[in-house]
């Protein structure tokens, strides 16, 4: 009697998976019919007299050849995880509209060490960032209606992405009707760089090395996120990682999202991406189409404000009425065109097709100062003229012409011409020291030959709650956090709002 198999079909036919096609001709079975007698007869039926099982789960248990595995005579889930019953909760980080972050630590048994956690790179990770979801409504009683598309996104994303410049995922919890995703922890980002920097009482510069090596870095992880289709869509210098050991992460892919034959146009699914200030001029001039170069754009802007301290574009963002109409962001074009100009046909051939055209020339009719723009160049020089960059341990003293050009092809208005994070990663800017010497690649330590200490992460111990114990807590700022900025869930916190 011809029985079928419930394994599924193989790769390369319709053979359950492990049994060989010589196998199968061997047994006399086609491997694209199925014997009738290999079917159960109907539930209620009566074949040949002799009653039969009035259940398929008793049929299927009688068929001689079903391999064990698949009958579920037991349950094939592991025991529910509790967030509390494998992590210590050290403090909590920052909030935002849909959950928190706290920094947690493995839970030490009462008898022994606590468990490893290894990296992908074979490390092991001491400390953790939890990002917790809430419910979509918190109040006497927690009421829950779903979760957000930003964190489905980000969940789906992170658990199949992995790459030395991305921040790892170590796992998911749901629990009371509220998820966690358990993240390597991150002590410093950027934006906490860029403030260290600019708060000292001498506003020294970023090293020219430094920034070298946190440029290079995060356009490795860019060009890995880019070559898996996917666009991140909120890159800033908040959202940018950086370990104790000078390791650079990206982070919250809570607006990231594929990009391989969408369906509908990107616009269609989120209307607003992009942090104001770092906000490509496609999307400002309302392109229903875009690539992965709004990322580079973002890139440049974050180069030129780790050079000097300071946001490049620091425009004021424009909220949507009523209708949620996307208004046209007007102050933030004028603040681009200050420095680059106003964007010309004759160098972005489809600037005439954005939707925002026409009110392109109402910038300079607010703006004076997109007349008489003060030129890349020249707003490179003053800056590195007043940084007084020192050498540091005969690394070079300050950026060089070659700085001056990698930036300016991240900031170039037609996105067809802008630089992408593959050609990035071999320009000259890299390939010398960035003062036009040879050497080798920057290091995978951004924090290599300096002896600047930069502070930890601040966390606060103040009583809050997580998974339903009170632990460590919420002192009521926001403050960037150990996995994504000041954004939780992808709900973000606009810094130029």
């Amino acid at each position: 009697m011809a029985t079928t198999n419930s394994n599924p079909p193989s790769a390369s036919g319709n053979m359950p998976a492990g049994v060989s096609a010589a196998s199968r001709r061997a047994s006399g079975v086609n491997a694209n019919s199925v014997s009738a007698a290999s079917v159960p007869a109907p539930v209620g039926s009566n074949a040949g007299g002799a009653s039969t099982k009035s259940t398929a789960q008793a049929a299927f248990e009688e068929a001689p050849d079903t391999p064990p595995l698949v009958k579920m005579n037991v349950n094939p889930y592991l025991p529910q995880r509790h967030i509390n019953d494998h992590y210590d909760i050290v403090g909590f980080i920052s909030s935002g509209t849909y959950g928190r972050v706290y920094k947690a630590v493995s839970k030490r048994p009462s008898n022994g060490s606590p468990p490893k956690v290894l990296h992908p790179s074979g490390r092991t990770i001491e400390a953790f960032a939890i990002k917790k979801f809430k419910p979509d409504k918190e109040g006497a009683e927690l009421q829950y209606t779903g979760i957000s598309q930003s964190a489905i996104r980000e969940m789906a994303l992170c658990t199949e992405l992995s790459h030395p410049n991305l921040i790892h995922l170590v796992e998911i919890i749901l629990e009371s009707k509220c998820i966690f995703m358990v993240f390597e922890y991150a002590e410093h980002d950027l934006l906490q760089i860029i403030h260290h920097h600019h708060s000292l009482n001498t506003r020294g510069p970023i090293p020219a090395s430094m920034l070298r090596s946190c440029m290079y870095q995060l356009l490795s992880g860019l060009l890995y996120l880019h070559q898996n289709w996917v666009i991140h869509r909120d890159l800033k210098p908040a959202n940018i990682m950086v370990t104790s050991s000078g390791s650079i992460k990206i982070g919250d892919l809570g607006l990231a999202r594929l990009f391989y034959k969408p369906l509908h146009p990107l616009y269609n699914g989120d209307k607003v991406v992009v942090t104001i200030w770092y906000r490509a001029p496609e999307l400002l001039l309302g392109s229903r189409h875009y690539t992965p170069a709004i990322d580079l754009w973002a890139c440049g802007c974050i180069f030129a404000e780790l050079l000097s301290l300071r946001p490049i574009f620091k425009g004021e963002e424009a909220k949507q009425d009523s209708k949620k109409a996307v208004p046209f962001q007007r102050n933030q074009m004028g603040k681009i065109g200050e420095i680059l100009g106003l964007p010309k046909k004759s160098e972005w051939p489809l600037l005439q097709s954005m939707p925002e055209f026409g009110s392109l020339g109402s910038v300079a009719n607010h703006n004076a100062g997109v007349s008489r723009p003060v030129g890349l160049e020249k707003w490179f020089r003053n800056i590195v003229g007043n940084n007084h960059y020192a050498a540091v341990n005969g690394l070079p003293a300050a950026p060089g012409n070659e700085a001056l050009d990698f930036l300016r092809e991240l900031l170039e208005y037609d996105p067809l011409k802008r630089m992408t994070a593959e050609q990035a990663l071999k320009h000259p800017y890299f390939v010398g020291d960035g003062s036009g010497v040879a050497t080798k690649p920057p290091s995978g330590n951004c924090f290599q030959g300096l002896e600047t200490k930069y502070p930890a992460r601040k966390v606060s111990t103040e009583a809050q709650e997580i998974g339903g114990t009170v632990t460590g807590g919420m002192s009521g700022s926001k403050r960037s956090a150990a996995v994504g900025g000041e954004d939780i869930g992808g709900v973000k916190k606009l810094r130029g709002g």
